[in-house]
């Protein structure tokens, strides 16, 4: 039988995104799926501590297996600016990915030292014990917004080793090299010593 997990978010895009990755190993739940409606604060200083406190929040209340993730872009130039706040780079309330982007462009116009990292923190609460699993892909920004495939600074991050923005690029390569696929696939391959 197929293992259940809750995917504690409510982001649709990463739902899909982190369902491809995982392929039919796992039996995904989102909030929705288990009647979670509520929108869990995220009021940590680090990636880490947002997604502790999301998988917390989901296996404290609902008593269910689940993992949570947090991301972040961290620019060199701004001191890892906007790390834990990128949801939230523009307007305090709200994602407004737009607006994050224009900011970020705005803020880095005339910076020769474009070098960036999308970094991912997943926690995961398994039959009470915790996890954490990361990744991180290197890359930088762009000067203008390039391509209309992905979500939030897609268009203006180009991954190392590419000519190409995450948004260029397409979903299922991006699935492949991103943050949140390595640190999927690392919490896939730990699910899968599991069971062996």
């Amino acid at each position: 039988m197929k293992r259940k997990l809750v995917f504690a978010t409510n982001n649709a895009h990463k739902l899909e995104e982190v369902a491809a990755i995982l392929g039919n190993q796992i039996e995904l739940l989102s909030l929705k799926e288990i009647g979670c409606n509520t929108d869990i604060p995220e009021t940590g200083t680090t990636l880490e501590e947002n997604a502790e406190l999301k998988s917390a929040f989901v296996y404290k209340t609902y008593h269910l297996d689940c993992f949570a993730d947090d991301t972040g872009l961290e620019v060199d130039a701004l001191n890892g600016a906007p790390g834990v706040y990128s949801a939230r780079y523009a307007t305090k309330e709200g994602h407004n990915a737009e607006a994050n982007m224009q900011k970020l462009l705005q803020v880095m116009a005339g910076e020769q030292n474009r070098k960036a990292q999308f970094r991912t923190a997943i926690s995961l609460i398994l039959d009470g014990k915790r996890y954490l699993f990361e990744g991180v892909v290197k890359g930088e920004i762009t000067t203008d917004k390039q391509g209309g495939s992905g979500f939030g600074y897609d268009p203006i991050f180009k991954p190392e080793g590419y000519e190409q923005t995450f948004a260029e690029l397409g979903t299922e390569l991006k699935n492949r090299i991103s943050h949140r696929a390595q640190a999927v696939a690392a919490l896939c391959e730990f699910l899968s010593q599991l069971k062996e």
